[in-house]
């Protein structure tokens, strides 16, 4: 994957959101004008709880707001292949006006990609880049994600003065982002960490995470792993379980990604080390900038200031935002401060010591 003409993500996301508003108000009409549609989402997974608890609703709210006459037909393919290619026949067959698909198997779902494109329906690719004649594609720097990770693990091992050997615990192997991840955490880990053993979860489930990590433990020993390279919060889940049953204490430095809930209160409490956030409000309203402008067969120049390739198609527009890095130190700063969650959301009574060590009072 390559990206070019790189500019300020967060520049090109207001630029993009204020000319498809303005768009709405002039002579492209808007609903008013009947200018409405229908915009496909297609999530890939429940596994992966941010999909349905926040990048649903803010993807629906912002196409509303910028489209108040479109409509967004939903699903949700369950980590399941058949089940998305058949939701993505579904849309293409009702005639949706753009389709946001967030691909189970980027590979698999290119000739899904392709049909769309053969309908003049406009797909774009959004957290995970899909193969095919993709039309856009929003979403963060993997590259800055696995290279935040790989620095907030050396960090956290340098300062408990635990050994050089670490896990890798990497997203599935169907996922490019995977590759993405894993990519820039190399970057930073090479000749600094040797690397006892290597996964790929398959579909990112904690109970693979958990297998794959009690495999770990058994090949190197259960006092040999100095820190755990998680791609992303699921995945951690299921390698802390795996340690905890092991009975290894303390549960070394473990990375995550994505803010789960329930991976900020492991922050907390000490078990996870930390997770990076992706402001998923502004992934969300640059893809739906991106799915209405296609729909009324605008340009995304104003929206995507930077262009990506996949495997089958060159110079995708693409808006790439920078995650951030959380660790218990700037929970407050960061979630707390963006509204993602409350102080009482994350400190349940058993939590409530942690987080008043933590500075996360009421």
């Amino acid at each position: 994957m390559r990206t070019s003409r790189t500019r300020s993500a967060v520049a090109a996301v207001a630029a993009g959101l204020l000319a498809v508003s303005l768009a709405s108000c002039g002579n492209n009409g808007g609903a008013q004008d009947g200018n409405a549609f229908t915009v496909g989402l297609l999530l890939p997974s429940q596994q992966i709880t941010r999909f349905e608890k926040a990048d649903r609703p803010m993807i629906e709210k912002r196409v509303k707001e910028l489209c108040p006459g479109c409509t967004v037909d939903h699903a949700n393919a369950g980590d399941d292949v058949a089940s998305q290619q058949r939701q993505m026949h579904s849309m293409i067959t009702r005639g949706v006006g753009a389709v946001i698909l967030d691909a189970v198997d980027a590979k698999a779902l290119r000739s899904s990609v392709q049909a769309a494109h053969k309908a003049g329906i406009p797909v774009i690719a959004y957290d995970r880049l899909a193969e095919g004649p993709i039309s856009g594609y929003a979403s963060f720097n993997g590259g800055q994600v696995g290279r935040l990770q790989a620095r907030a693990l050396l960090d956290a091992m340098r300062a408990k003065g635990d050994g050089r050997q670490i896990v890798m615990m990497n997203g599935d192997p169907s996922s490019p982002n995977a590759v993405w991840f894993e990519k820039g955490a190399m970057s930073v880990l090479k000749d600094k960490v040797r690397i006892g053993k290597s996964y790929h979860v398959i579909e990112y489930r904690p109970d693979n995470a958990y297998a794959d990590m009690q495999a770990a433990i058994t090949a190197l020993g259960s006092h040999r792993i100095g820190g755990v390279l998680a791609a992303n919060d699921s995945i951690a889940s299921g390698a802390i379980s795996a340690l905890k049953s092991a009975r290894v204490r303390p549960v070394p430095p473990v990375t995550g990604q994505d803010a789960d809930l329930d991976a900020v209160q492991r922050i907390v409490s000490g078990d996870q080390y930390m997770t990076v956030y992706k402001p998923f409000k502004a992934e969300a309203h640059a893809v739906a900038a991106m799915a209405v402008a296609l729909g009324r067969g605008q340009s995304l120049r104003h929206i995507a200031r930077t262009t990506v390739d996949n495997t089958t198609t060159e110079n995708i527009p693409a808006s790439l935002l920078t995650p951030v890095a959380v660790t218990v130190a700037n929970i407050k700063k960061t979630l707390i401060k963006d509204g993602v969650y409350t102080v009482e959301d994350i400190c349940t009574p058993k939590l409530r010591p942690a987080c008043d060590k933590a500075g996360l009072t009421r």
